[in-house]
């Protein structure tokens, strides 16, 4: 037993005796061409006011100006230019073995905010820049950093062409630029990284393994020693394990399907073994160049015990993305569907309601909220008239109540209609034959803005469009509104304080489908959030969604789209009993 003790309590230290030295692709090579590094100020900007950043550029001697050129983004890039990691060095010895394209190499250092007086201390923004899981970063670099240097360099605007490394915190600021703008970044270089407690970036992975993966490829590397001592084998900072948290990060990444790799060494928290292996990982990065980086289903869904429950590709499939329905109008708003599987939609800035891309009514007065009832009319709310009117088949309009304003709408099999007043905060129902009535005015509701019921219309589930949960309530016999709960949570945006939920349907297993700012988050029929489908486009907020046959919608800015779903929809005449949910 004591021989025992003594080999636990210093196996971890010994551990450091491997050898992590700069091979051959690090050290200068005779008759290779040497790339010209210049360093340069960029002034402050508005994303970090008042704070200049210093940067170098590394162009390499084979850079052809007549041709853009790829790049590769260095944080903390003064460490990188340094003799330990020596990342001119590597290009310059990996360009000309044509292991990696002729790429400029950008090293910027974090900002530091100059004190006003001798007496006081200067702003360091290292951990605001790198560990802030907000997409701030990744704008700075889009609209600041990267402009300025394309005054002097041709640079690629292909994100297969871009790569983004960083180290520790450094690394956390790489992936989540890459992350938040994939449109940017579709390779990243992580050492050391610091995916623990400290802002955020312990969510990371989390987030990854429920959102609809990215066209990006990430190398990982971290050490069984970071942060970790004989007597603390757990961690010793309170942000978390190091080592622990890469591998959380990998394993996330490789159960959403992303192209990764993951390198754990015996090393702490330094650059030995990450100096040491970085020509290897720009080999594996720049793989295959100029060969695009798309996205792929896991691998495990074709093997035994994938377990399909809640995962984002047990909803929809990476080769069949978004498509546009129609061209641009000058709103839209509420897609629903008919028995025969024509999408309504409404364009209330230009008073028309469209069938398909075809005009179907001019002249709405505004309407919004469009909805099909079992009867095969199409009710319509008019907001600034306060009242919902109908049309039939043949165009005959209709008044379904007046003093009424209803922001959405949703109708059961019965034709009762709940509508959301989302200025006034309430729900209210009109029952066939009746008069608009209240059916919630609790307060708890910050903004009603979304309304769906259940696939057995037994319950209706109210979107709040401010806080991250929204509401279920059982449906009374009278049509009131009974046992209401915040029964759904969704995931909010980093630096938005509202879910922004805009619209909300469901399938016909009882998932609820939520139009957020992070994009259309599915919760299972027990109201956890499972998966996260992409918007149809970076820009832009979701509208109202709705999903017939197995079709998803979506209204997007003054576009509509849809995409093919491997699940279905519940139409208002046909109302279905969910599977019992899983607990």
């Amino acid at each position: 037993m004591k021989n025992l003790a003594f080999l636990l309590l210093f196996s971890v230290p010994l551990l450091h005796c491997q050898d992590y030295s700069l091979g051959p692709d690090s050290q200068p090579q005779p008759n290779v061409p040497k790339g010209v590094v210049t360093k340069y100020v960029l002034p402050p900007g508005k994303y970090y006011p008042g704070v200049p950043h210093n940067y170098s550029v590394y162009v390499p001697a084979q850079y052809n100006a007549a041709k853009p050129a790829p790049f590769m983004i260095y944080l903390d890039g003064s460490g990188a230019l340094g003799n330990q990691q020596r990342a001119p060095v590597v290009f310059d010895n990996l360009i000309a073995k044509g292991e990696l394209p002729p790429l400029i190499g950008i090293f910027i250092d974090p900002g530091v905010l100059p004190a006003l007086s001798d007496e006081a201390q200067s702003r360091y923004e290292r951990i605001f820049e790198y560990d802030n899981i907000s997409g701030r970063y990744a704008h700075f670099l889009d609209e600041e950093l990267l402009p300025e240097i394309g005054k002097k360099l041709n640079l690629s605007k292909n994100p297969d062409d871009h790569a983004i490394a960083g180290v520790s915190t450094g690394a956390v600021g790489a992936f989540v630029a890459a992350w938040n703008r994939p449109d940017m970044f579709h390779r990243v270089l992580s050492f050391i990284g610091t995916f623990v407690s400290l802002k955020g970036a312990d969510t990371l992975a989390a987030t990854v393994r429920r959102t609809e993966p990215k066209p990006l490829r990430v190398f990982l590397q971290a050490g069984k020693n970071d942060h970790i001592a004989p007597e603390q084998p757990f961690g010793v900072f309170y942000g978390g394990s190091w080592p622990m948290n890469n591998r959380v990060m990998y394993e996330a990444l490789q159960f959403a399907g992303y192209d990764v790799k993951f390198e754990l060494g015996e090393e702490g928290h330094n650059m030995k073994q990450g100096a040491a292996i970085m020509p290897d990982a720009l080999r594996w990065l720049w793989r295959d160049y100029p060969k695009p980086i798309v996205v792929h289903e896991p691998a495990a869904i074709t093997t035994k015990g994938w377990e399909p429950r809640g995962q984002v590709y047990s909803v929809v499939s990476a080769a069949k993305p978004w498509e546009q329905v129609g061209g641009e109008y000058k709103s839209v708003a509420s897609p629903a569907a008919d028995r025969e599987g024509n999408v309504y939609f409404a364009d209330p800035v230009a008073n028309r309601i469209y069938r398909g891309d075809k005009v179907w009514r001019e002249n709405t007065g505004g309407a919004t909220a469009p909805r099909v009832g079992a009867d095969g009319r199409v009710y319509a709310s008019q907001p600034a008239r306060k009242r919902i009117v109908s049309w039939g088949p043949g165009g005959d309009e209709k008044t379904v109540a007046e003093g009424v304003t209803a922001n959405a709408m949703a109708m059961t099999a019965k034709g009762a209609i709940y509508f959301t007043d989302t200025a006034a905060k309430t729900v209210g129902v009109i029952m066939p034959g009746g008069r608009a009535r209240l059916v919630y005015n609790g307060g708890e509701m910050v903004k009603p803005t979304a309304l769906s019921l259940s696939p057995d219309q037994a319950m209706l589930i109210v979107g709040d469009g401010q806080l991250r949960f929204s509401w279920s309530f059982q449906i009374a016999a009278d049509g009131g509104l009974i046992n209401g709960e915040p029964f759904y949570r969704v995931d909010m945006q980093e630096v938005n304080p509202a879910s922004n939920v805009a619209g909300v349907t469901v399938d016909d297993i009882g998932q609820a489908y939520f139009a957020t700012g992070l994009g259309i988050q599915y919760c299972e029929q027990n109201g956890r959030c499972a998966g996260i489908v992409s918007k149809p486009e970076r820009l832009g907020a979701l509208g109202e969604i709705t999903l017939t046959g197995n079709w998803l919608y979506a209204a997007q800015g003054n576009k509509l789209f849809r995409r093919a779903v491997k699940t279905k929809g519940v139409a208002a005449w046909a109302p279905v009993k969910a599977p019992k949910p899983p607990l």
